[in-house]
């Protein structure tokens, strides 16, 4: 009889506590879209109760979710690469170097215009964070490694032309024209083609 009341407790206290998990999921979904939506809006630097209050939970639901701050940056930062590695990872298209280099030019604009308010919000941050310094480091990797895999052994040995394209293809120089000279999208991406094409002028084809 005792084994048949043990089981008949366990079988109740299972929904209980599924129901704990389903609600401790919403909360934390909550709080990391509420994340999203302030940055996205331009508050670069929200604070702990704003993100609460936005998401509707108390300020202690936010430091029982997560640890700090530095953690919510975290997941952030992981749903945005979720949204965006698919483009960075696609093969760029083209008859030739030249053309791919356009092609990443068109596909960077795409990027970098998803992840321009949270790039900002991390920066700020990224002085006081070895997770978000790491990952900014990691990030900039990435964008190096992804244009140097286009470029010819002619043009690399022109280290100056070479980082020239860097510079011009990078997170850098669209937040230049989009956030600090406030010029339209596509206005920015006649300014990054033309500079991209006047670069390419002066390189060898292959």
């Amino acid at each position: 009889m005792a084994n048949v009341s043990h089981k008949m407790a366990s079988r109740s206290q299972a929904p209980l506590a599924d129901g704990r998990r389903e609600r401790s999921r919403s909360s934390r979904g909550k709080i990391v879209a509420a994340m999203l939506d302030l940055v996205s809006k331009g508050d670069v630097s929200p604070s702990a109760a704003r993100v609460a209050e936005v998401a509707g939970v108390g300020l202690r639901s936010v430091f029982r979710h997560f640890d700090d701050m530095d953690e919510l940056y975290r997941e952030m930062g992981e749903v945005i690469e979720a949204q965006v590695m698919p483009i960075i990872l696609q093969a760029p298209a083209g008859a030739d170097w030249k053309e791919r280099l356009f092609d990443i030019a068109d596909k960077r604009s795409k990027v970098f215009e998803t992840i321009l308010p949270y790039r900002i919000s991390a920066s700020l941050k990224r002085f006081q964070s070895p997770y978000l310094m790491q990952d900014y480091r990691r990030m900039l990797r990435l964008e190096f490694e992804t244009l140097e895999a286009h470029l010819p052994a002619t043009v690399k040995v022109d280290l100056a032309g070479t980082r020239g394209l860097h510079v011009i293809l990078s997170f850098q120089t669209w937040r230049l024209l989009r956030h600090d000279q406030e010029l339209p999208v596509e206005e920015a991406k006649a300014v990054v083609r033309r500079l991209l094409g006047n670069a390419l002028a002066a390189m060898p084809d292959n």
